[in-house]
């Protein structure tokens, strides 16, 4: 059980740094200016969050999730719900990428991370309610 107290602070304290790296995000998309530089900024940041958010599912995926099944076996379905919600966040990640890859308007770009900040807090939510 001490495992999986600390795994549900360690959840919340990704989500934290991770939510913030939204927003600083978003904020440099709205700040607008010079659209090369901020797009480069942009992919430059957008690479590092999409990497951690990629491996903080995966982690979560292959190995919390599993030793919560089996701890919990009643949390089968949710566990379901949030591994389909990790491949949804990762398409929309893909779409942020290509927008960016194409030098997108920071309109668009802020459409792509509107998405995904409404999907992430979602997620992070249900997550943190299902599995504290």
């Amino acid at each position: 059980m001490t495992r999986l107290v600390a795994w549900s602070r360690e959840l919340r304290a990704v989500h934290e740094r991770l939510r913030a790296a939204l927003r600083v995000t978003r904020e440099a998309v709205d700040a607008g200016g010079d659209t090369d530089s901020a797009t480069r900024d942009l992919l430059l940041f957008c690479h590092g969050f999409c990497t951690a958010l990629a491996g903080h599912h995966e982690g979560e995926d292959r190995e919390l999730f599993s030793a919560i099944a089996a701890a919990h076996p009643e949390l089968r379905p949710s566990l379901q719900r949030l591994e389909q919600d990790h491949s949804m966040i990762a398409h929309l990640f893909s779409g942020l990428r290509a927008a960016v890859s194409r030098a997108a308007s920071p309109a668009e770009l802020d459409r792509h991370l509107e998405g995904i900040a409404a999907i992430m807090e979602s997620h992070f939510r249900y997550e943190e309610r299902q599995l504290r």
